[in-house]
């Protein structure tokens, strides 16, 4: 064999070894995440006793919204993500500002209501209903300040019914993005009339 062919057998065994030592790429890693929760979801599936927790955590999934009465006489524990973010839009209308409700029950691209005051000064507000044991990651910051400019908003605002990791709120820190924590928020529909 000449030079040349051997040159080309050469290229192509480093092409196929370069793509058999290549970092999975986002599809993979996506099927590997997939896979790796419905094997979790399986195994708790599996065990008999259930706890009220339990119950409460899927609850708060559901993409229903019951009618405003309702979520205004419920404690925050007994809400779902989206009468969250309806109760927080009933919340800042109540406080004078005109409110957008953006992406009510997700597919929000990182903001759930854009906010208005008086002055016309926008908000970004992003809403996360989670339960006490889980907290809002870096990349929830991440993605409602990457959002807040394709709604040309000013300010940004994350409320949450937990709280931010450590990560989270050195993030939210560096770009300005105001947060209320589980406790700030309680104290603030504690405060309100309506609730």
């Amino acid at each position: 064999m000449s030079l040349s062919m051997w040159f080309i057998i050469g290229i192509i065994f480093l092409s196929a070894l370069a793509g058999a030592l290549e970092k999975p790429t986002r599809k993979k890693r996506r099927a590997k995440k997939k896979s790796s929760v419905k094997a979790k979801s399986s195994r708790s599936s599996n065990s008999k006793k259930i706890t009220p927790i339990k119950k409460l955590n899927t609850s708060r999934s559901s993409k229903t919204c019951r009618p405003d009465e309702i979520i205004l006489s419920s404690p925050l524990h007994e809400i779902n993500g989206v009468e969250f973010e309806r109760l927080l839009a009933m919340y800042f209308r109540d406080q004078g500002y005109v409110v957008h409700e953006v992406g009510v029950g997700g597919n929000d691209g990182g903001v759930d209501l854009v906010i208005i005051d008086k002055r016309g000064e926008k908000t970004a507000v992003q809403a996360k209903c989670y339960a006490d044991h889980n907290t809002v990651n870096v990349q929830t910051v991440r993605e409602l300040v990457a959002a807040k400019r394709n709604h040309d908003c000013i300010l940004s605002l994350l409320v949450t019914t937990s709280d931010l990791t450590g990560p989270a709120k050195k993030e939210a820190d560096i770009f300005k993005v105001e947060y209320w924590h589980g406790g700030v928020v309680e104290d603030k529909l504690k405060r309100w009339p309506k609730w």
